[in-house]
């Protein structure tokens, strides 16, 4: 079986970025994402940079059998991975007693039960070929969410989830890391935030860098910048009805704006 590195929401922002950085160190990439016309523009991207040109996969993950189509569709190919990276998801604002529910559930199932069925099932891979798993998170999982509740969940669950894997697989050399920038300039980052948090956006290219060079110095957690890194540390600093009522503010002002 061939090793490849497998990238999930790769079709844009940072998923995209970070395929770009794992193919300048010369690894042959599986590009995964719903949108087969975004991914093959990053695969031509990428080609064009003279690296190799990645494979792709055009499949919905959130399907309930994701995850088992694609580990079927990688052996089929005759591959198996040695880096797994989580990037795909989404996240809706608002309210959650006024949103879908669902959407919100829809979320859960790709933020938080595709993201840990991918995590898991290829270990014996990861290990054989000392690799890992970087999943991106975000620096909202360091704070409760009001406004962005059943998101902020599904990242805060990535973030302890990546943690206790990196205790655990540690022994057994396989990477796991928990990228969490805070607002990052990609389709997702470009949609209303409040004018505390435009200061804050960094670019994906940035965001990729650091997650990158994270995973590979076999570090846990990986913030980008330091007044993101900031925004982590509050939950150690504030009471806990502090932060909810900043959050809440910053949700706020950010329907309003």
């Amino acid at each position: 079986m061939k090793p490849v590195t497998l990238i999930t929401g790769a079709s844009s922002g940072i998923g995209a970025a970070i395929a770009d950085k794992f193919a300048a160190q010369g690894r042959q990439l599986v590009l995964v994402a719903r949108r087969e016309a975004q991914l093959a523009a990053v695969a031509d991207q990428i080609a064009a940079c003279g690296h190799a040109r990645p494979q792709l996969l055009a499949l919905d993950l959130g399907q309930t059998d994701a995850a088992a189509r694609l580990s079927a569709a990688l052996a089929d190919r005759g591959l198996e991975p040695d880096i797994v990276v989580n990037s795909a998801g989404f996240g809706m604002l608002g309210p959650a007693a006024n949103i879908d529910r669902g959407e919100q559930l829809a979320m859960i199932d790709l933020n938080v039960r595709f993201t840990t069925d991918l995590s898991l099932r290829f270990i014996d891979s990861l290990e054989r070929h000392r690799g890992g798993i970087l999943n991106v998170s975000s620096v909202l999982g360091f704070l409760p969410g009001p406004g962005m509740a059943v998101y902020h969940a599904t990242k805060a669950y990535m973030l302890s989830f990546s943690l206790a894997l990196h205790q655990e697989l540690k022994p057994r050399g396989v990477r796991v890391t928990a990228l969490c920038p805070g607002p990052v300039d990609t389709e997702f980052g470009v949609r209303p935030v409040g004018r505390i948090s435009r200061r804050l956006i960094r670019t994906v290219e940035r965001v990729a860098r650091d997650g990158v060079d994270g995973f590979m110095a076999g570090r846990s957690v990986v913030v980008p910048g330091r007044s993101i890194q900031f925004l982590a540390m509050l939950p150690r600093m504030l009471p806990r009805s502090a932060i909810l009522a900043m959050v809440g503010a910053s949700r706020r002002q950010n329907r309003e704006g």
